[in-house]
């Protein structure tokens, strides 16, 4: 694989997941549903875009926790036989979670598991791992909160991924506040434009909201909306997609693409995970379905 630029650090959740597919999602009252289909794979938010990354040639490191158990194991050999640079640090236990999907793209994630904070052992090896850098990426975790302090001295660029934030929800807000770059989902935002435009006049450079089978909208520095389509794919899983749509917007912006130019490549790299039910399409060769 030819490294076009220098590195991106990402910092966040690799996960083992169960994805499970149903006609619709469940009604909260007691009673059975038969899935349309189920699998294991590998998973988490950071994941995703480190693979992602390393799809598109850029040069990455990705910094997650897992415990030294099966679970733990599967993920870190898959990531590594997919050519994903990484730096693992052990906790008690590996980020588990079970997802329910439908055809059309719901989801309702159950964290069945996920890692505390690290002690910091590694502090020194993961501030000059963000020194070397160009950009940094941290995801909604415990571990990515502890490093915000540590991200923010570095002076790098810091692009969060606030997902399906509501606009209120306390958790979120350390990272919005040393974030250069802000991603989310419309799924629980009453006006998402508006949401960027705050996040705009908050200090942020620039601010994307993706919008499922109808594309993304972005707003840049200069307050200047822009919006770009999907591009028309047979979707088979729509898992990874968001962290796909954010990694090529990152890697087209590091190699100097207009914003407009850097939303198409988004688009571009979320359709190529759209078509497989892993998170990338690097993981295919590596991780049988199971199904």
């Amino acid at each position: 694989m030819t490294v076009t630029s220098r590195s991106v650090f990402v910092a966040g959740p690799a996960s083992w997941n169960r994805m499970v597919v149903l006609d619709r999602l469940p009604e909260p009252v007691p009673h059975m549903q038969f899935a349309e289909a189920s699998w294991e794979t590998r998973g988490g938010t950071s994941a995703g875009k480190a693979l992602s990354l390393t799809a598109l040639g850029r040069d990455v490191l990705l910094y997650a926790l897992s415990a030294d158990d099966a679970d733990g194991r599967r993920v870190r050999s898959a990531l590594s036989d997919a050519g994903v640079p990484t730096l693992w640090d052990t906790s008690a236990q590996t980020e588990r979670h079970l997802n329910l999907m439908t055809r059309a793209g719901e989801r309702v994630s159950l964290y069945l598991s996920s890692p505390a904070a690290s002690d910091g052992a590694q502090d020194g090896r993961i501030r000059q791992a963000m020194v070397d850098a160009d950009a940094l990426v941290l995801d909604l975790a415990a571990e990515p909160m502890r490093l915000l302090p540590l991200a923010a001295e570095t002076g790098k660029p810091i692009w969060v991924d606030v997902h399906d934030y509501d606009g209120e929800a306390e958790f979120h807000r350390p990272f919005l506040v040393v974030a250069d770059a802000v991603f989310c989902n419309a799924d629980r935002l009453t006006d998402p434009v508006a949401f960027l435009h705050s996040r705009i006049a908050a200090g942020t450079s620039l601010a994307v909201c993706t919008l499922g089978a109808d594309g993304a909208v972005a707003v840049d520095a200069d307050g200047v909306e822009h919006r770009v389509g999907a591009v028309p794919v047979d979707v088979l899983d729509t898992n990874g997609a968001g962290d796909a749509f954010l990694a090529g917007v990152l890697d087209a912006r590091l190699s100097g693409a207009s914003v407009p130019q850097a939303l198409e490549a988004g688009a571009r790299s979320a359709s190529t995970v759209l078509g497989t039910r892993h998170l990338s399409p690097l993981l295919d060769p590596f991780v049988p379905l199971g199904v």
